[in-house]
């Protein structure tokens, strides 16, 4: 009968060694999808920063105060002056502060401003957010209008890299947006 028992209770300390087994492999599984979870929602939070600093670019860009006033330049006139972007050799980067900047924050956007004043775009969890400008070219417009195809009017594009960065991390988070503009040709 000794024998049974000695039995009866290795048999409980590997069943009791099991549940510990699960019951850890079980914190650990929830902590890996919790450290997941929170990394996705600084990520969603860093795509929507960078969205938000792609339309800031079209709100000043379409702001009457900023176009009526000459001292104040839109993100897409003052690219215009810039040099084109070369698309073989040159990248469009995040970090290439060469480019046209401008901020989106928490206070949103405001009429008649240039928003170059770098501040949180949140600060649960902290964000930057910021945009890149450039001028590609200046090229005939395409499409069924005779009237655009025939007079001095060409269509300028631009590339706008909109950039959202959780506060500490080493990468940002971007999306681009291709614009053409209706402008007097340059020839």
């Amino acid at each position: 009968m000794n024998k049974q028992q000695g039995l009866v209770m290795v048999f409980a300390l590997l069943v009791l060694l099991s549940i510990t087994i699960l019951g850890v492999s079980s914190v650990s599984s929830s902590l890996l999808q919790t450290k997941m979870a929170a990394s996705l929602e600084k990520k969603s939070v860093a795509f929507d920063a960078a969205e938000a600093a792609i339309a800031g670019v079209v709100f000043e860009s379409e702001d009457e105060s900023v176009l009526g006033d000459p001292a104040l330049l839109d993100p897409l006139s003052e690219a215009r002056q810039a040099n084109a972007i070369d698309l073989i050799n040159e990248r469009l980067s995040c970090f290439d502060d060469t480019r046209i900047t401008r901020s989106t924050t928490s206070d949103g956007m405001t009429f008649g401003t240039r928003h170059t004043t770098a501040q949180k775009f949140s600060t649960n969890p902290p964000i930057d957010a910021w945009s890149r400008t450039v001028f590609v070219r200046e090229q005939a417009c395409r499409g069924s209008s005779n009237v655009i195809g025939g007079s001095n009017i060409n269509c300028h594009l631009f590339l706008v890299r909109g950039c959202g960065q959780s506060e500490g991390s080493s990468y940002a988070v971007a999306n681009t947006l291709s614009a053409a503009v209706f402008a007097p040709a340059s020839n």
